[in-house]
């Protein structure tokens, strides 16, 4: 929009707001705000008299609120009513306290409710109510709840006040929503993805359930045992081990170079752990990992995969001070109960980095597994796997002599080799009807090339990337990734 047509914008909007405020200057007294006005019949000649009881709650928690009001507004013996409430344009927050009060308010309108349409679940949403008063009658008598969803612009809360009820009666109320909110939470036994908000809190968004079979996870058969038996044995033998007296918070370590699958091998994990609430943070989220625990807590079981920890969790040698996340990383591991059924899974790239009191304290991490690069058996069922929906025309001969020149490659190398060959077939015929050995070979020159040493690196060829050059630093690679689908809370899926 030109300069002109803005200001022109702003001049109607502005020409609008003046006329809503004339209205409401010279409207009769009682028609000055219907809002108000409702709030005082609803309470009373003693209403300005009585508390309002506030409650603040994180953003994510909205659409747990909405779907503890509808059931509670459902029950048996109670009435709500619920309005919406139009504010003039421009016009930031309202109180109840302000209704309540009696305060000068520019014109509020009744309305039908606004909503906004929140995930509830990986392929459902609740519409949510943004600003509305419900006016309740039941045993209690009648009174007046206002909700009030977060905003954009202002404090990112979500805020339920009560008023029309002494204070223990409307602390009581908010309690009973609480203890709902709690009971139906819609995150419990999801997989969500976790990220910090530009205001250092926290936003959940569903995931679909990972589909990696035991048969994807190639790993020798020793390492991967171990990790089952870690992660999925406590979970089996929980109620045996509790019964016990044994401890079920655990701490399960995946180290190794990049591109081994050590997110693969956790979104196996999470796959099979359906019955657990799965929080899976990565970059920036890793900095709200207390704010999560206290969530995994409440929601237990639970898992926390936390990625590339070794951002955040380095050993406090290498510096002044250490990092503000790491202790809030131990603080969190250290916080739940032993009979929390709490299960923490960390990757890294970097194991010789991080702090010793992380990787070394059985009840923070007990068990560390080393993801290494595959040997040629691995690599022959990794060629296997990646090549499932490939028309593959290759002999035994092709395979064996990818395989022996692939020596010290990664899993990321050898799926990386089978779309380079597929593009090969592509370039040579027009379609896909074949991928031969002959194109598994040009592949595999291209990418064994001296003239792509940086993506040899990256890919993990010739040793592992992460060693330290010159005694100096190893230089931190991007981690291996989930992959996110489109859809800003629902659909997005991780591999």
């Amino acid at each position: 929009m030109s300069e002109g047509g803005a200001s022109e914008a702003e001049a109607r909007d502005f020409a609008a707001a003046v006329r809503s405020l004339l209205a409401w200057v010279h409207a009769p007294e009682g028609e000055r705000n219907e809002v108000a006005a409702l709030v005082k019949e609803v309470l009373g000649e003693d209403g300005p008299t009585q508390s309002v009881v506030t409650r603040q709650l994180p953003p994510f928690e909205h659409v747990n609120l909405q779907t503890a009001l509808d059931a509670w507004s459902a029950e048996e013996g109670r009435r709500v009513e619920v309005r919406g409430i139009a504010l003039p344009p421009h016009f930031g927050g309202i109180s109840l306290q302000q209704l309540v009060s009696g305060e000068a308010l520019p014109p509020l309108r009744l309305s039908a409710p606004g909503v906004v349409d929140l995930p509830n679940g990986p392929d459902s949403t609740l519409a949510c109510l943004r600003l509305a008063l419900l006016v309740v009658t039941d045993s209690l008598g009648r009174y007046v709840l206002m909700v009030q969803a977060p905003s954009d612009h202002h404090e990112p809360v979500l805020t339920v006040e009560l008023a029309g009820l002494p204070v223990r009666q409307a602390q009581t109320v908010l309690g009973d929503l609480e203890r709902l909110s709690r009971r139906l939470n819609v995150y419990r036994g999801q997989l969500l993805e976790v990220t910090q908000t530009a205001m250092g809190g926290v936003s959940l968004d569903f995931l679909g359930v990972p589909t990696t079979g035991r048969d994807d996870v190639v790993l020798p058969e020793a390492v991967l045992d171990r990790v089952e038996r870690h992660a999925l044995g406590v979970a089996e033998h929980r109620a045996a081990l509790v019964a016990a007296g044994q401890h079920l918070k655990r701490g399960l370590l995946l180290f190794g170079p990049p591109g081994t699958g050590k997110t693969h091998t956790a979104g196996y994990l999470l796959g099979r752990m359906t019955e657990y609430t799965r929080l899976v943070l990565t970059g920036r989220s890793l900095g709200v990992v207390g704010a999560v625990t206290e969530l995994a807590r409440e929601l237990q079981p639970a898992v926390v995969v936390l990625e590339d920890v070794d951002l955040v969790a380095a050993d406090r040698s290498f510096g002044p001070g250490g990092s503000p996340v790491l202790f809030d990383l131990l603080d969190a591991m250290d916080g739940a109960a032993a009979d929390a059924d709490l299960l923490f899974v960390l990757t890294t790239n970097r194991a010789d980095l991080l702090e010793p009191a992380l990787a070394a304290r059985p009840g923070r991490v007990d068990v560390a597994v080393e993801i290494d690069l595959p040997d040629a058996g691995a690599r022959r069922r990794l060629l296997e796997l990646y090549g499932r929906h490939v028309p593959l025309q290759v002999t035994d001969a092709d395979v064996e002599a990818a395989v022996e020149r692939s020596d010290g490659v990664t899993a990321s190398f050898l799926k990386e080799l089978l779309r380079r060959a597929v593009l090969e077939a592509l370039r040579d015929d027009g379609e896909l009807t074949a991928v031969t050995g002959r194109h598994l070979t040009r592949a595999l020159d291209d990418l064994l090339d001296s003239t792509q040493s940086v993506t040899r690196t990256l890919l993990g060829v010739g040793g592992d990337p992460a060693t330290p050059i010159d005694g100096g630093p190893a230089p931190m690679p991007s981690p291996a990734g989930w992959v996110a689908h489109p859809g800003r809370h629902g659909g997005r899926r991780r591999r």
